[in-house]
């Protein structure tokens, strides 16, 4: 399984999600342009010490990681979806799409995607922090394929 994000605005979220990565096995694709100059000084807060230990993948564009995916089924989190997470099944070579913080994903990127899933919440409620809500939908993801660190398959291993 592997995280992708789409132009991440965010650096404070995108450090988060790397060190996520770094901590599950996870390889992490970033889809470029960032919205943020790229630099470890502005990961490193919440990706600490982490950052060495992750697989990273940065792509130029959307067209670049669309080249590069050899067909692994991608997954979009969206709040714009009807399936929710938690009755998907998911298999151990998906990739779980996260979209920009300020604006999601375009249209062309969301008609890529296999599948569109949401996190169930409250009413009136927009949304949950990406690297809240990928480390939910990563966390059943990797349960249900037996793919955490030390119980099944991981894409890193020391």
């Amino acid at each position: 399984m592997r995280l992708a994000l789409f132009e991440p605005d965010i650096p404070q979220n995108t450090g988060t999600l790397i060190r996520l990565g770094a901590c599950l096995g996870v390889a992490i694709d970033i889809i470029e342009p960032c919205g943020f100059l790229w630099s470890e000084s502005k990961l490193k807060r919440a990706g600490m010490d982490y950052l060495g230990q992750a697989e990273v993948n940065r792509h130029s564009s959307w067209q670049a990681f669309q080249a590069a995916r050899s067909g692994a089924r991608l997954l979009l989190l969206t709040t714009k979806a009807a399936e929710p997470y938690s009755g998907f099944a998911f298999q151990p070579t998906d990739i779980l799409l996260l979209g920009r913080e300020s604006a999601g994903v375009p249209d062309a990127v969301h008609a890529a995607a296999e599948a569109r899933l949401l996190i169930p919440m409250r009413p009136g409620l927009r949304s949950i922090n990406v690297a809240l809500s990928a480390a939910m939908v990563l966390g059943e993801g990797l349960r249900q394929t037996g793919g955490f660190p030390g119980h099944g398959e991981s894409s890193l291993r020391s």
